[in-house]
């Protein structure tokens, strides 16, 4: 998210009417009514509520069909529901109280470093009326605007998760455990990043659209789990080949679209900066979806679209923290790096410490998102186009951001370890039976087949 637009409004909200009129007399009050909204930016407005649609879009269908594609057919409507299922509570969940702890509170001291308050628990005073101030220039978006684009983002990433456990962990306890890793993972993560007053914001750590509070987020997340629930039955022993390959190309394509939106909604206003974004966002996944091909041909003997599809990813992953900081050569860099790196994390760590990470979501999201995040320091200098911050100096900045990356890994580690030792005890096990993995969990979990003769 871009930080001179973004932190502002976190840190400096404008009153809501709802503490204001009651002071002032009925003309006065509907003279400051047409104040607030006379600063309104339309434009703005509405470029971040279509943005805001192609993120949902992402999801649902998008991560959903990429993600289900890649699983067997008899697990094909486990992820779909995981996917869906879990982006409906966390819709609730970011409206209930999620909103109010990552994005307000006080500036400075105490817990303010970690995590916000509840003044906005419910949503309270927040109204069509309410504006957010996000430029020093006065322009304003409604605050009901940042609010549904942030819940797309609080909502994608958690469902990121599923991929790591597909096909083997119970659906009530992937719903516990993403309720409370949401809750003291990704809250706090997106406070300490994006919050006036965050730990990682005063720090000055860059992440344009969450590469740092999304992906690596839900990356480690993704590999603690993957190693505690245990592997697969005939993991590294049965042939376990993605039953539709169409579905996840088809998926990878709804997600390049709707990262459109992930990426340049981030500026929180319609111009050229979020014409770069989007831009790179075109520039850098093209390169690593070329170079995960490439690299793929030179090692295996071929080229596959399962490769190009994951190699997209990788890119959209990695030009994510950079997507407002790079120039457009430095994307294709960076996401040329991206492709080739995921490849070979994705091909060596899950056979050296034998670990299932089904549909590899550390080996894109985590390491594509340390890729990035590392990289947004480099692509951010002048030198090579990129558009840094004032005070930006590469050496400083490199040490900021692997600063960053360490807590993130720490904290969301941490966190799923812990959020899993409480869903076991609760739920009688985090995983479905054998038979019922034999089965299928389309058939076991939920009743019914994604294809019947």
């Amino acid at each position: 998210m871009n930080k001179l637009s973004s932190y502002s409004l976190a840190a400096i909200p404008a009153l809501s009417l709802a503490t204001v009129l009651p002071a002032l007399s009925q003309e006065t009050a509907e003279a400051a009514t047409d104040a607030i909204v006379a600063t309104v930016d339309k434009g703005d407005t509405t470029w971040m509520l279509v943005s805001t649609i192609l993120v949902i879009m992402m999801t649902i269908p998008g991560l959903a069909l990429f993600y289900g594609g890649l699983v067997r057919a008899k697990n094909m409507l486990s992820v779909l529901m995981q996917v869906f299922a879990g982006f409906s509570m966390m819709a609730l969940l970011w409206v209930i109280y999620g909103y109010s702890l990552a994005f307000n509170g006080p500036t400075e001291g105490g817990l303010s470093a970690f995590i916000g308050d509840f003044s906005r628990l419910l949503l309270a005073g927040v109204t069509p009326d309410s504006t957010s101030a996000t430029f020093s220039a006065g322009v304003e978006i409604p605050e009901l605007t940042f609010v549904i684009f942030q819940l797309t983002f609080a909502a994608i990433t958690p469902a990121l998760i599923v991929g790591a456990v597909a096909e083997r962990m119970k659906f009530g306890a992937v719903m516990l455990f993403l309720a409370i890793w949401f809750t003291f993972s990704y809250l706090p993560i997106a406070h300490m990043v994006w919050f006036g007053g965050g730990l990682l914001y005063n720090m000055g750590a860059y992440d344009f659209a969450g590469g740092t509070v999304v992906h690596i987020n839900a990356g480690v997340a993704g590999l603690v789990a993957a190693i505690v629930v245990g592997p697969r039955k005939g993991f590294m022993k049965d042939v376990m080949a993605p039953h539709n390959l169409t579905f996840t190309l088809v998926g990878a394509a709804l997600l390049w679209v709707g990262w459109f939106g992930f990426n340049a909604g981030s500026n929180l206003e319609a111009n050229g900066l979020t014409a770069q974004a989007l831009l790179n966002t075109i520039t850098a996944t093209s390169a690593a979806a070329l170079s995960w091909a490439l690299a793929e041909k030179l090692t295996r003997g071929h080229a596959s679209l399962l490769g190009a599809a994951s190699g997209a990813v990788a890119g959209l992953v990695a030009i994510t923290p950079a997507a407002g900081f790079a120039g457009s050569m430095g994307a294709i860099v960076l996401g040329a790096i991206a492709g080739v790196v995921c490849l070979f994390a994705v091909v060596t760590l899950k056979p050296m410490f034998k670990y299932d990470d089904s549909l590899d979501v550390f080996g894109v999201h985590g390491i594509g998102g340390i890729v990035g995040a590392i990289g947004t320091a480099i692509v951010a200098s002048p030198a090579l186009g990129g558009f840094p911050l004032d005070g930006y100096e590469m050496g400083s900045q490199l040490g900021i951001q692997a600063t960053a990356v360490v807590i993130a890994v720490v904290w969301s580690a941490v966190v799923a370890f812990v959020a899993l030792m409480i869903t076991k005890p609760i739920m009688g096990g985090l995983r479905v039976s054998e038979s019922e993995e034999a089965d299928g969990l389309d058939l076991s979990s939920h009743g019914e087949r994604a294809y019947n003769d």
